[in-house]
C-alpha cells in the first residue's frame, strides 16, 4: 500500500486530547514562533490550536486533507514521509513536530533526523506516539500479543506500524543530537476492558501507567 494510501485511511484526524495536549507544551517551550513545520499535518488541526502563536504553519503530508487550508498561515506541501530529504529547507523553523506520525512510518530515525535537520539551531522538536507502556497496551501485550495501538483485525485501524517505547524515544532523540530531552506524558488514558478514562487527576498522577500516548521533546544544538 502506498504511503498516500495509507494516509489517506486516517482521514488526517488526530485525537482532540492528543492536540491540545501537543500545543500547549510546545507553547509553554516555545512561547512565539516565526515558522512550524508539522510533519504529517493532517487537516490542520495543530496549526489551528497555534494560531496567535506562530507567524506561519508549513504542513507537510502525502495527502491534502479537505479543510487543511482552512486559516490564516498555513501552508501545505506534498511529502512522502517515507523519504527523505523532506521538501523545507534547512534550519529554517523554529519547531518541528510530528504529531502521532512516527508510528506510521518505516524508519522513525530518519523522521527525526529530518526535523532536526530543519529546525535552527536552539529550536525545538516534538515527537508523539500511542504509551506502549501504559498498563492499558501491557495487557493488551499479555493478553492479545500485541500492543493496543497495532492490533491487526478486521475493522481496526491497520496502519500503525512502528511501535515506540518511551525509552526507544529517548534514545533516537540522543542519537540525532537533540539536547535538553524530555519525556512527557499525555494525562489522558482509557480505562482497561471499557471506553471510559481515568480521571484526570490520577492519570496526570501516574503518566506513564495511565496515559495513551508519549510525548519526545527536545531542543536541536546552538551552532
Amino acid at each position: 500500500m502506498s504511503t498516500a494510501a495509507v494516509a489517506a485511511l486516517s482521514q488526517g484526524a488526530s485525537t482532540p486530547a492528543v492536540i491540545a495536549w501537543a500545543a500547549r507544551e510546545i507553547v509553554a517551550r516555545q512561547p512565539t514562533m516565526e515558522l512550524l513545520v508539522d510533519a504529517g499535518c493532517g487537516r490542520g488541526e495543530l496549526a489551528r490550536a497555534l494560531q496567535g502563536r506562530v507567524g506561519r504553519t508549513l504542513g507537510l503530508d502525502a495527502v491534502a486533507y479537505d479543510g487543511l487550508g482552512a486559516g490564516p498561515g498555513i501552508e501545505f506541501r506534498r511529502a512522502d514521509l517515507n523519504r527523505v530529504p523532506f521538501p523545507v529547507a534547512d534550519g529554517c523553523a523554529d519547531a518541528a513536530v510530528a504529531v502521532e506520525t512516527i508510528e506510521h512510518l518505516e524508519n522513525p530515525r530518519a523522521l527525526v533526523r529530518e526535523l532536526v535537520r530543519m529546525t535552527k539551531p536552539g529550536g525545538l522538536v516534538v515527537v508523539t506516539t500511542p504509551n506502549q507502556a501504559s498498563w492499558l497496551s501491557k495487557l493488551s501485550l499479555v493478553c492479545k500479543h500485541q500492543f493496543t495501538a497495532f492490533q491487526e483485525a478486521p475493522g481496526l485501524y491497520p496502519t500503525h506500524i512502528t511501535a515506540l517505547l518511551p525509552a526507544d524515544l529517548r534514545h533516537i532523540g540522543q542519537e540525532c543530537g537533540l539536547q535538553q530531552i524530555e519525556i512527557l506524558y499525555s494525562g489522558h488514558g482509557r480505562l482497561p476492558g471499557s471506553a471510559r478514562h481515568y480521571p484526570l487527576g490520577l492519570s496526570r498522577r501516574w503518566g506513564r501507567a495511565m496515559s495513551d500516548n508519549v510525548m519526545l521533546v527536545g531542543r536541536k544544538a546552538q551552532a
